[in-house]
């Protein structure tokens, strides 16, 4: 019975499908299953890059490409797909970068089903724990990969990490607990992620560049709740000068406090 489960299988939430269509949902699910484990990290989000034909050898050998063009473009339609090719080398090369809209996604679900799927990705991704020993080692290693990702990593608190390592050229964790509870903390005070992006294009402007401030562009500094507002008041144009020098508030964590 060598057509069942001996290689990664597909997944499909039916809620889901009954939302958006077979083709959709199962689109939806190995996206959302290739962003888990991309490298390709832009403006704060994780994106796939694929043109139709590897969409077709890589994912879906069964569709014709038509079928997978007609699906990605329902999808990008109803906005629950963003895709672009601004972060190509080349402009000839059309090729998309995908990600999937979680916020769309969930608002959908909300509006038009009972019980609403949830968007996080620890929620979304089922994954059979008793099929791992039977599956090829490159897949195992891709869904402990995937575990690992889900279990330990808070959405709203990668995309802030991401976006601060990529704008200030740092190499931060995500799974750093000072660095959750400081960022988490921010958000629950309403601050959104545009705002933490507002403050790190701020300061990397105004620290990049200087060998003595360059330190600075860190976690502990930028989303301190007593200077976060005020570099973020900075950006509207009033600066304040208390905020200027960071070193009046650095966080000793090696005995486990943090000013969130």
């Amino acid at each position: 019975m060598k057509l069942l489960i001996n290689e990664a299988p597909l997944q499909i939430i039916p809620s889901l499908a009954v939302q958006v269509g077979l083709n959709e949902a199962i689109l939806l699910q190995q996206l959302h299953f290739r962003s888990l484990i991309s490298q390709n990290h832009r403006s704060g989000y994780r994106w796939v890059y694929k043109t139709y034909d590897e969409w077709k050898t890589e994912e879906f050998p069964f569709w014709s490409v038509d079928t997978i063009k007609r699906t990605i473009r329902k999808l990008e339609k109803i906005g629950i797909i963003i895709s672009t090719a601004e972060y190509n080398h080349m402009k000839m090369d059309k090729t998309k970068w995908y990600r999937i809209d979680y916020s769309s996604l969930h608002d959908l679900t909300l509006q038009n089903a009972p019980t609403a799927i949830a968007n996080s990705a620890q929620d979304e991704m089922q994954i059979a724990p008793t099929l791992q020993g039977d599956l090829p080692s490159a897949i195992t290693k891709e869904i402990k990969s995937i575990k690992k990702y889900t279990v330990e990593n808070d959405p709203g608190v990668v995309s802030v990490i991401d976006y601060l390592n990529e704008k200030a050229q740092k190499d931060f964790q995500t799974t750093s607990k000072p660095t959750e509870r400081l960022v988490k903390a921010r958000y629950r005070e309403g601050y959104n992620l545009e705002d933490f992006k507002k403050v790190i294009d701020w300061k990397v402007r105004e620290w990049l560049n200087d060998p003595h401030w360059q330190k600075y562009l860190r976690p502990s500094t930028l989303f301190n709740a007593t200077h976060f507002e005020n570099y973020l008041e900075e950006t509207r144009g009033g600066k304040i000068e208390e905020s200027s020098s960071p070193k009046s508030f650095e966080l000793d964590f090696s005995k486990g406090e943090v000013d969130v």
